[in-house]
């Protein structure tokens, strides 16, 4: 990797920290994703873009900047990234997967908050994360009432701008997201002293939805048996969607899409054919978040597909273009595209997403479906029950697990998988 010091520097990087942070990960890394067998070649550009994380993807992000572009980093997939590249912005996700960010962030949150908030405040407060360092504007939004609280704090912090979320699907509830839609419209024309227009917009629109059809065919091929790439390598992918470039990320995925085509007619799989199949749910697996998977996939069990926000609910809807392409029909269409199609939590009640996970368990021939809860996500750890009696009268097998970033409880965790994958095999 470049020597990227200089810019880190420049960015106001606690660079002490920061190397213990480099350190670690390429370790991590390694012991997840290269020691697996007969990985797809199309998988080094992947590989390359964790290796430069905080280098390649940061310098690219600056000079945006510096040409006049903005950089918007988001925590949810409610945020439309269409409007921000509409305005000549790019929208990254932003660092919330790693126990590295979790002390800092207890030094302003409580203990028993979910993880994946208090490393989001513990990366900005840390000034050990490029991304929060980079970005002119992070957009929040209320989906649980940990980040509705911690962005009263963040705002002390960063510039941010918070999201209201409806809680409830229904006319009212569209109309209000409809409303903070525009509201967010406005305050990033005025972050960039850009209009949004229709041909602008249509633009956005047509620009994300090809990054989200090259995930759909990607995807599509993990319903074969055998499987031509790893679970571990599918969610890899997934993450790097995020904050990747979206051309090169379009274009790279399709390239191991085509690859993993080619496999699936040889009948070449990286799992021996029959090999027992999950569907994972829960809360979302943020970068370097990959425990689950890793010890899935290392104790004789295919993680097929994720029905969670890192997963299926980022690309499996597109937008449904009106016949009248002016700009308040585009955003109607946009608007629906968020609100109707993703099934978060945060709803109540919440039958589309029940209805989603038994879908894509049919879809993918998953065997069984593991619903994975970080500790104090109480948003999902309530509605598992519903999920539960729901699987129960569909005869698909279950299995709950709450962990954390925190390392330790991977021993007990793989205990109950290999059990969960003895019963599936009974099961058949």
């Amino acid at each position: 990797m470049a020597d990227y010091r200089d810019m880190w520097n420049g960015l106001g990087i606690d660079l002490e920290t920061h190397d213990k942070l480099c350190d670690a990960l390429p370790v991590l890394f390694g012991e997840t994703f290269l020691d697996q067998k007969d990985r797809p070649a199309a998988m080094d550009y992947f590989n390359m873009v964790i290796a430069e994380v905080h280098g390649l993807r940061i310098k690219e992000l600056l000079a945006h900047k510096e040409r006049g572009g903005t950089v918007v980093g988001s925590f949810c997939i409610y945020v439309p990234e269409e409007i921000v590249l509409a305005l000549d912005g790019l929208l990254v996700g932003l660092c919330a997967g790693s126990q590295f960010w979790v002390p800092a962030g207890e030094t302003l949150l409580p203990r028993n908050l979910c993880a994946l908030v208090k490393a989001g405040m513990g990366a900005r407060i840390s000034r050990t994360c490029p991304y929060f360092q980079s970005v002119d504007l992070i957009v929040g939004e209320n989906t649980c009432d940990g980040k509705k609280k911690a962005w009263d704090i963040l705002a002390d912090e960063a510039p941010l701008y918070v999201m209201d979320m409806p809680n409830k699907k229904s006319p009212a509830g569209f109309a209000l997201f409809r409303q903070e839609m525009e509201a967010l419209v406005r305050r990033l024309e005025e972050l960039t002293g850009k209009t949004l227009t229709a041909e602008n917009l249509l633009k956005g629109c047509e620009r994300v939805d090809r990054k989200r059809r090259a995930l759909d065919r990607l995807y599509a091929l993990r319903k074969a048996d055998p499987l031509p790439l790893s679970g571990r390598d599918a969610l890899l992918v997934s993450q790097i969607a995020f904050y990747d470039d979206p051309e090169r990320f379009i274009a790279q995925t399709e390239a191991l899409a085509t690859e993993c085509e080619e496999r699936v007619a040889r009948g070449q799989g990286v799992f021996p054919k029959g090999t027992p199949r999950l569907l994972v749910t829960g809360t979302p697996i943020v970068v370097p978040n990959w425990k689950f998977h890793a010890i899935a996939e290392t104790s004789n069990l295919a993680v097929v597909v994720e029905e969670n926000c890192t997963g299926t609910r980022y690309f499996e809807q597109k937008v449904s273009l009106p016949e009248k392409k002016d700009l308040a029909s585009l955003l109607d269409s946009l608007a629906h595209r968020y609100f109707d199609g993703i099934h978060c939590a945060c709803f109540s009640p919440n039958e589309g997403r029940l209805d989603d996970i038994v879908r894509l368990a049919r879809e993918y021939g998953a065997d069984g479906v593991v619903h994975l809860s970080l500790s104090f996500c109480t948003t999902y750890q309530i509605e598992e029950e519903k999920l539960r009696r729901r699987l129960a009268a569909e005869g698909i097998p279950f299995l709950s697990l709450e962990t954390d970033y925190t390392p330790g409880d991977e021993g007990q965790l793989k205990t109950r998988v290999e059990a969960f994958g003895e019963s599936l095999r009974r099961h058949r």
